[in-house]
């Protein structure tokens, strides 16, 4: 399917799938969302994690089995770019934006839920990340060699019809779980690889396609590095963490990491979220002293760690979204959630709507074409992004909460 194009940008969807390595028989099958200008000039891509279980379709199954006889998946169905269509703040700097879903799995061939603690999105949307960087917008990333029969051999020819990327630099994005998967994906190749072995979750991903017999790529080790993604920033809209026994180890080995990058990153709360600020294991961030949460984790005291947070005024944990969700709106509701009472919290597709989609947007505007951030730490401390956030309504609609001192962010600092 050629992609969509109108004006000057595309949207295409992208069928795979991923197998973590190549001594392990464990599979993901993913569907990648992208809009990508169409110059083919990209100067980055933000890569998104949407907070959304996948499956949560009662005839997901049914359908799955239907689908491979027919040739279709139900994860076609799957569409997070309609939740997060921040697509208005790529455009003035050239960038791409994408998103992956899957049907996450933690023992062969059975799909589960996304989980905030689960390294494994983490490490899909770093290959998927990676897929872009040197594929582009394209299914078709190998060719049929006819002197073998047996399976299809990697084809390292670029259509220029599909790569659109100009850099490999990604800003990796989430909210709510995502917030947690793109705090693993900003780790980058290295770490993903260190960690996931401590965990037993080997990662050096061999990316198929979804014919019955697949062509399949080399493992990601053996990609030029400049083909890889290269994180050089991390987004983080309320971010949810969650530890269960084995299958869900959390994320704090990975902010530990983090705690120690010259990264630009932003941690983004709401007032009344009790999703990030109450359930989630630990809380994204809490205004009690000692507390442990994952900001404290990316941000130690009197560290230069390079993360910053800031708090939404009446912000929800379901405001950043693009469109309504009823799954979404479970973690706002009354019944749910005690916080803020009386308050009118924000709502899908209004002012934290809009707030985000400009965050996004000057956190953008950081990068000078085809290159990374520019500078130490001090030079992101009193960034453009930092002074234009640093502010009681940044946008001059929707408020944020001050810290001590009357800031409006706060860092280790």
């Amino acid at each position: 399917m050629d992609p969509i194009c109108i004006n000057n940008y595309c949207f295409d969807r992208i069928h795979l799938w991923i197998q973590y390595d190549k001594q392990i028989p464990q599979f993901i099958e993913v569907v990648i969302e992208v809009f990508f200008p169409k110059n083919l000039q990209a100067n980055g891509l933000v890569m998104f994690n949407h907070g959304f279980l996948v499956g949560n379709d009662l005839l997901f199954y049914p359908k799955k089995i239907i689908g491979a006889f027919l040739g279709d998946n139900p994860l076609f169905a799957i569409n997070p770019s309609s939740f997060y269509n921040y697509s208005d703040a790529i455009v003035e700097k050239n960038w791409a934006m994408a998103f992956v879903s899957a049907a996450h799995s933690q023992t062969i061939g059975i799909p589960g839920i996304d989980i905030g603690g689960n390294p494994r999105v983490g490490q899909e949307t770093y290959a998927a990340a990676s897929y872009l960087v040197k594929y582009g917008a394209t299914d078709f990333f190998y060719k049929e060699e006819s002197q073998n029969q047996n399976r299809a051999l990697f084809d390292s020819r670029v259509s220029d019809k599909s790569k659109f990327m100009i850099s490999n630099n990604v800003i990796f994005a989430g909210h709510s779980v995502g917030g947690a998967h793109a705090q693993a994906a900003a780790c980058g190749f290295e770490t993903l690889q260190k960690l996931g072995k401590e965990s037993y979750r080997l990662f050096d991903p061999v990316i198929f396609d979804r014919e019955f017999i697949p062509a399949y790529s080399d493992p990601l080790s053996e990609w030029d590095p400049s083909d890889r993604a290269n994180p050089v920033g991390l987004i983080q809209l309320s971010p949810v963490d969650q530890k269960i026994p084995i299958i869900s180890p959390g994320m704090q080995a990975y902010r530990e990491v983090l705690s120690t990058t010259p990264l630009p990153m932003v941690m983004i709360v709401g007032e009344c979220d009790c999703a990030c600020l109450d359930d989630s294991t630990p809380p994204a961030w809490s205004d009690k002293a000692g507390v442990d949460t994952q900001f404290a984790q990316l941000a130690p005291p009197k560290s230069e760690s390079w993360a910053v947070v800031a708090q939404i005024e009446k912000g929800s944990h379901c405001g950043y979204l693009t469109e309504i969700s009823d799954l979404c709106s479970l973690a706002d509701s009354n019944s749910q959630c005690t916080r803020c009472p009386g308050i009118t919290k924000y709502k899908p597709d209004g002012d934290q709507t809009a707030l985000t989609s400009e965050i996004v947007k000057q956190f953008i505007a950081l990068y000078p074409d085809n290159e990374g951030f520019k500078g130490n730490y001090n030079d992101w401390i009193n960034s453009s992004f930092m002074t234009w956030l640093n502010k009681e309504s940044p946008d001059g609609v929707v408020k944020l909460v001050p810290f001590s001192l009357g800031k409006f962010v706060d860092y280790s600092g």
